[in-house]
Formats: structure tokens, C-alpha cells, sequence
């Protein structure tokens, strides 16, 4: 296989260093000097062999928490590992907000890792597919980080994570566009306890998957040196040739528990331990450069000697680190260097208008994304139905779908199929290759057809997305654009087609969270939400795509509203009603009534921005009308307008002449036939009577 002796020797060293790594945290586990502790044992010999054909820094690693040896071989150093085990300030994997083997290093393309099993799949695909697109994308290339032209993504993972939909959502994708991933399947014979016949039918996940077109699969045994170096460069190979993707499956061994937290003797018999420890790859190693004259019996036990000590004086040092200071806690949630709430991103009041023309919401979002697109070649766009037509061919000959609700229509068209594509009706899928995509440079502005079918995107958006820049200590970040189409009074919408539920993403630290109200300013906002570097949620309400009372006029190209920027849109000086999305022109409607026949004047406050939240212009409003409302479409229960209530309960209660009032829908689904959705949705009528009602107290 042209491997000379010296190659063997260094592969048994860091093999032999991975373990001594394990064997040292658990001691430092047991002495409560570090709080969690994984192993990589029985997974090295795979790891090792594999790396011999991999480039540190050029290729790109989504690796999972058996991975020690993989990114001990890339370049990581014992300290580097045991400094995350103490939770140290200078751990460069988290810096520690992660725990032991969450390995991550921008030094040499280590993405983050995540706990969540299984997710790293679609970011992986991601990020190939952004050195894909490189290719094909006019003036993208030099934005891309690593294009060479032949550099692969290896992303490894047990068996176990094989079960989730996210691993079958990715092999689509790899191979539907013949993308350079090495797909690393380490098959230990276990999910913690749970035996691989369990999780995989038939018990090998290599023969489930031999049907996917391009998919190149090589088995291996993963304790063997030699078979796995054989394997590897045969699954590389394919890859750098750009043929599609490969996947290894690997036979390893798992001779420790699961973790410490976990007791393999509950579930392995006693004559299953002794043949796992029969198989493990030290000992294989071992007896290999023995065998063959490579190394003698005492050598090897000198160089055990030598890196125990190695690894004890790392972990000595180790423990001198400070962990992150209290000051420290609230860093890198988003981006420290673009700020998106300040005034580089206020063009608000110096918009430049081209004409009188009204249009709708769905123009000026469209002329957004037309504008950014020209200004940005990094900018992609993709999701269910969003493209003109996926048969390029055809585009001469039809209209063009555009989304279902023609908010992209055209710019396929304009700027081609490369940057305008639809993908398979997989949430998960579409959000887990925007990061990947974002983690390499591109700027993807990626659609959920229906807010209704977000959940399966939302493990994507909250472990993965949500964290990406705080868990890796700001060396890693995704500044990705979520567009979903949102909200009911759609007449016939019904549960499927109204829901809301935005305080499951403003929960959700590290995500900004748009809601905007008319043409004008979801031009701005969405503009602001692209040139961010913050991952953004931004939420267009269904019911207002096309209203005529909320057209504006095209501002511009740098028209920007920051986010975190409500708008008073009514002056008043009675009350005030603080609201967004659908619920501003009901609060308005209401309050003309309420001036017109009640005599009451009413401030009406346009929030646009969910998070970050504007409590100065609410304070400002509540400081001069002394009491409020706060309205809004999600359920009255747990909706956005209870943490606005308590915040004014806790910052307001001075200023207050009366109880807060809350005016949302009822605490139910929303019904199909219009007589019910018209009482579950909240209406013009409800906010008056609760005008009246405050007024009178």
C-alpha cells in the first residue's frame, strides 16, 4: 500500500494518545476535576487511516464525539482537548460553553460539534454544496472559503445516528448533486445501549443505502490499519474526482461505556466484552508493527510510557487555566462586529423614491431580494416551489411558480438556476444546508413554505442554527435568512394554514425574529436581515402580502430599518396599544373608532422587530398615555404579549393608571369554517371593547 514503517509508527502513536487522552479524563472525572466525560475507544484505527488521506486546514470535518483520534491526526493537540474537558477559557474547540470531545477548530476546518445526533449530516452537505456552487456562481469563488476544486467534506458519526431522518434527508441531496462528501459511519455495535439490529433493519446500514444513485460504499473492517487505509483512499478518491458521494462503513469496537454516565455490563454479557476486547485496534496495532518488524515489543512499551506522560503533564497544565470569567457570559449570542440595532443599518428616514407607484408586500420583498442579489453574488436562494421552474428548459414557454406565493417569481429567471433552486420537501433539509452553506461564506436566503411545517426545520434552527456562534466561541457563525410565510385570517386556512407561535423562535437565544407589517417596511427589514450576520427569522404574514391599505412605494436600494426599531404609527395620548403583524391595522381600525365615538385617543404602537425587543418606545408611549394594551395573533396564553406584559409590569408599574390588557386569539386551534375562525382570531371589535373597558378604569 506504499506505507512505510515510520507512517505505522506515528498512526499507533496518535492512536495510542487518543486513548491515554480517555484513560487521563476519566481519572480527572473521577477525582471531580472535569464534569462529563465520552471516549473515542475502539473507533482509532479507522480515524487514523483515514487522515493519512485528508488535508488539515483545505478539506472540511463534521466529526462526533468518538472522533478524538480523527482530530488529533488533523493537528489538535492533547492540551487542546483536556482544556475543554476543564471547561477552560482557552479551550479553542468552545472556549468552555461545550462538553469533552464537542471538537471544533477554525485552524483546521473542524466545524463546531453539536450534541444533537445526527444533525451534522445536512451541515455537512451544506458546506460541499457551497464549494459546488463556487463553481458555478459568477464572482462567488473568491467569497467561498477553500475552493480548490478537489477538496472533500468528511462527516462521521455512529451507527446509531443512521435512524434519523436528517441522515436520509442528506444522502438525497449528496447525491442528487453529486456532491464530495465521505460519509464516515462508525458502526461500534451500539446506540448507547441499544444493539444495531435494533436501530438498522437487517443490522448494516452499508446495504440499506445501495441503492442511491452515485453513492460509492465501501465496507471495512474499522480495527485494521490496513483495511481501513485500503478504504479510505478508495472513498476519498472517488470524492476528489468529483464522482459523488462516498460512504464507509466501519466495524469498530466500543470497549468502554458509552460514557461515564453510562454502565455497558447492565447490557453487554461478559463473553461479548471479551471478544470486543480481543478486537480492540491498540492491541491489533500492537501486535501489526510487531509482525511485521516494525517496532519491538519494548519500543512500544517505552513509547506508551512516554505518551502517558505527555498526556498527564497536558492535562497538569490543563487544570491551571482559568475557566471564562462571569463577564463573559452574554458574548458571541450574535455577531459583536455588525449590528444590525445600530445606525448603520438607518436609512429609514432618507428613503429614495423612484416613482408614486403603490405596491404590495410581495413586490417590495421581491425588489429586496432582486436588489441584494445584484449587490451580493454570495446571496442563494432556495426551498420548496421558490424557483421558476426547476426544468430550466421550459422557462420560455410558462409564467414561472416563484413560491406558492410568487414572492421569488422571476429572479430565477433574472439570475439563474445556480442561485435560485428549489429543494426536496424536507425542512431539515433546506435549513441544515443553509448553514452549512453560511459556515463557508454564502449568504442563503432560504424559504419554509408554511410556518405550519417549520417543525422539522426547528432542531436545525435551535441546536444547530441558534448556537452555532456562542457554542464555538465565535469562530464559527451562519448568518442565514429564514423567510416563512405566517399567519391566519386567510378564510379556509384552518389548522394547517394559520398558525402562529413566534415565541418558540424569540425563546430561542442567538435568532432575531422579524414581523412586519406593511410593503415598505419589510423592504427595510428584510435588507437589514440580510446584510446581518445574525441568523434571522423573519416572518411574513400571509394575510398582508396583498392588501391595499399596507402598499408603499419602492425606497431604494439601501433602504434599511434596524432591527429592534418599533414605530409609532398612531400619536395618542389616552392609551397605548402596542401590536404587531395583522393586529396593527386591527389596533388602528379600532382606535379610529374609538376616537370617533368614544372620544378616546389611542397611541398605536407597530413593534416590527419580536426580537430584539424596542421597550424604549413603549416606555416612551406608556410614560404619556399611562395605560396600555398589547395585541397580537398568536394565543393569548404564552404568546409574545405576556413577556411585554411582564416587562412592563417589572419596568413600568410607576406609569400605570390601570391593569395591562391583552387582546390575542383564543387558546385553540384555528378552525376551518370562517364563522369559527372569525371568533378565535382576534378582530377590530375585540381591541375596542378592550379600549373601552381600559379607558373606563
Amino acid at each position: 500500500m506504499g506505507l512505510d514503517a515510520s507512517t505505522l509508527v506515528r498512526w499507533y502513536r496518535t492512536m495510542l494518545t487518543s486513548r491515554a487522552l480517555d484513560d487521563r479524563e476519566i481519572s480527572l472525572k473521577r477525582q471531580n476535576k472535569i464534569f462529563f466525560q465520552i471516549s473515542g475507544a475502539g473507533h482509532e484505527a479507522i480515524q487514523v487511516a483515514l487522515a493519512e488521506h485528508l488535508q488539515s486546514g483545505r478539506d472540511w470535518f463534521y466529526v462526533y464525539y468518538r472522533d478524538r483520534a480523527l482530530t488529533l491526526a488533523l493537528g489538535q493537540t492533547p492540551l487542546d482537548h483536556l482544556l475543554q474537558a476543564v471547561a477552560a477559557h482557552d479551550d479553542p474547540s468552545s472556549g468552555g460553553r461545550q462538553m469533552p470531545s464537542h471538537y471544533g477548530d477554525v485552524r483546521y476546518n473542524i466545524a463546531s460539534t453539536s450534541s444533537p445526533t445526527g444533525t451534522q449530516f445536512l451541515n455537512a452537505v451544506g458546506t460541499a454544496e457551497a464549494g459546488y456552487r463556487a463553481a458555478l456562481i459568477p464572482g462567488v469563488e473568491t467569497h467561498v472559503k477553500g475552493v480548490h476544486g478537489d477538496e472533500v467534506v468528511v462527516c462521521c458519526a455512529g451507527d446509531g445516528s443512521t435512524s434519523e431522518g436528517e441522515f436520509w434527508e442528506a444522502l438525497n441531496t449528496a447525491c442528487n448533486l453529486k456532491l464530495p462528501v465521505v460519509f464516515l459511519i462508525e458502526d461500534n455495535g451500539y446506540a448507547i445501549s441499544v444493539p444495531v439490529e435494533v436501530n438498522t433493519p437487517g443490522g448494516s446500514i452499508s446495504r440499506i443505502v445501495s441503492g442511491f444513485p452515485d453513492l460509492h460504499i465501501v465496507e471495512c473492517d474499522g480495527t485494521d490499519l490496513l483495511e481501513s487505509y485500503r478504504a479510505g483512499a478508495e472513498a476519498v478518491a472517488y470524492c476528489r474526482a468529483r464522482r459523488g458521494p462516498a460512504l464507509i462503513h466501519a466495524h469498530t469496537t466500543r470497549p468502554y461505556s458509552h460514557s461515564m454516565s453510562d454502565d455497558e455490563r447492565s447490557y453487554k454479557s461478559e463473553e461479548e466484552r471479551e471478544a470486543e476486547a480481543a478486537r480492540d485496534p491498540l492491541v491489533l496495532a500492537r501486535q501489526l508493527l510487531i509482525d511485521e518488524g516494525l517496532a519491538t515489543p519494548d519500543a512500544l512499551d517505552l513509547m506508551v510510557e512516554e505518551v502517558t506522560a505527555e498526556v498527564a503533564q497536558a492535562a497538569d497544565e490543563a487544570l491551571t487555566h482559568a475557566q471564562p470569567k462571569a463577564d463573559t457570559v452574554m458574548r458571541h449570542l450574535y455577531s459583536e462586529d455588525v449590528d444590525p440595532t445600530g445606525p448603520d443599518f438607518d436609512t429609514e428616514d432618507s428613503p429614495e423614491y423612484e416613482d408614486d407607484r403603490q405596491l404590495t408586500v410581495v413586490d417590495l420583498l421581491n425588489a429586496c431580494m432582486a436588489d441584494e442579489m445584484e449587490r451580493d453574488p454570495r446571496i442563494v436562494l432556495f426551498g420548496e416551489d421558490v424557483a421558476d421552474a426547476s426544468r430550466e428548459e421550459v422557462l420560455e414557454d410558462v409564467k414561472g411558480k416563484g413560491g406558492v406565493f410568487k414572492v421569488t417569481h422571476g429572479l430565477q429567471a433574472r439570475f439563474g438556476g445556480d442561485r435560485v433552486f428549489n429543494t426536496p420537501l424536507a425542512e431539515a433539509n433546506i435549513v441544515g444546508r443553509a448553514i452549512g452553506m453560511a459556515i463557508r461564506g454564502l449568504r442563503p436566503v432560504c424559504e419554509i413554505q408554511f410556518f405550519d411545517y417549520i417543525w422539522p426545520a426547528f432542531h436545525q434552527i435551535r441546536n444547530e442554527l441558534a448556537t452555532l456562534r456562542y457554542r464555538s466561541n465565535n469562530t464559527f457563525s451562519a448568518p442565514v435568512v429564514i423567510r416563512v410565510p405566517y399567519g391566519g385570517y386567510l378564510k379556509g386556512g384552518a389548522i394547517y394554514h394559520s398558525q402562529t407561535g413566534e415565541t418558540l423562535f424569540t425563546h430561542t437565544p442567538g435568532l432575531r425574529v422579524v414581523l412586519p407589517s406593511n410593503a415598505e417596511d419589510a423592504n427595510g427589514l428584510l435588507r437589514t436581515a440580510i446584510r446581518c450576520d445574525d441568523p434571522v427569522i423573519f416572518l411574513e404574514h400571509k394575510h398582508l402580502y396583498r392588501q391595499v391599505h399596507n402598499k408603499g412605494r419602492y425606497p431604494g436600494k439601501d433602504f434599511m430599518i434596524p432591527l429592534g426599531k418599533a414605530k409609532v404609527v398612531r400619536d395618542g395620548t389616552n392609551l397605548t396599544i402596542v401590536a404587531c403583524g395583522a393586529l396593527v391595522k386591527r389596533s388602528m381600525d379600532a382606535a379610529r373608532t374609538a376616537a370617533e365615538e368614544h372620544g378616546i385617543d389611542c397611541e398605536v404602537i407597530d413593534l416590527r422587530t419580536l426580537s430584539p425587543l424596542d421597550m424604549d418606545t413603549i416606555a416612551t408611549s406608556v410614560k404619556k398615555t399611562n395605560k396600555v394594551i398589547v395585541a397580537h395573533e398568536d394565543s393569548l396564553s404564552w404568546g409574545i404579549g405576556s413577556e411585554i406584559v411582564a416587562r412592563i409590569a417589572d419596568d413600568l408599574f410607576p406609569w400605570l393608571d390601570g391593569p395591562v390588557r391583552r387582546v390575542a386569539s383564543m387558546d385553540t386551534w384555528v378552525a376551518y369554517a370562517p364563522e369559527l375562525e372569525e371568533i378565535i382570531l382576534p378582530q377590530p371589535k375585540d381591541v375596542l371593547d378592550a379600549i373601552i373597558d381600559l379607558a373606563a378604569f
